[in-house]
């Protein structure tokens, strides 16, 4: 029996596959700036594109995207207490969440 006739256990080829995608897929990939910048009208109702701070209300301009992720995982596990955020983050895709991350992140505070 030649090697084109022998017979491969079943699913042979696939945990190798998967374990490849695995090692060379990024865990998340990059979010959509442009559709960032479509849903950041909300968040910079209070959130100034400024870069600074306004009454109690954190700057998110210049962020690093793994940093905005984390906070609003928080909020959407109602790990961090804020009842406007954990509403906002509750109902963001993972998509969405990125591309927010994208946009923010990619701003540069203005002086």
């Amino acid at each position: 029996m030649t090697w084109r006739h022998a017979r491969r256990p079943a699913g042979f080829a696939l945990p190798g596959v998967a374990v490849l995608l695995l090692v060379v897929a990024p865990a998340e990939a990059a979010g959509d700036r442009a559709l960032g910048a479509y849903l950041a009208a909300e968040c910079t109702a209070c959130h100034q594109l400024s870069g600074r701070g306004s009454s109690g209300i954190p700057p998110i301009v210049g962020w690093p995207e793994e940093q905005f992720v984390a906070v609003l995982d928080a909020y959407g596990s109602r790990q961090r207490h804020n009842p406007v955020m954990q509403t906002i983050a509750a109902r963001l895709s993972r998509d969405e969440i990125a591309a927010l991350a994208a946009y923010f992140g990619a701003l540069a505070p203005k002086p």
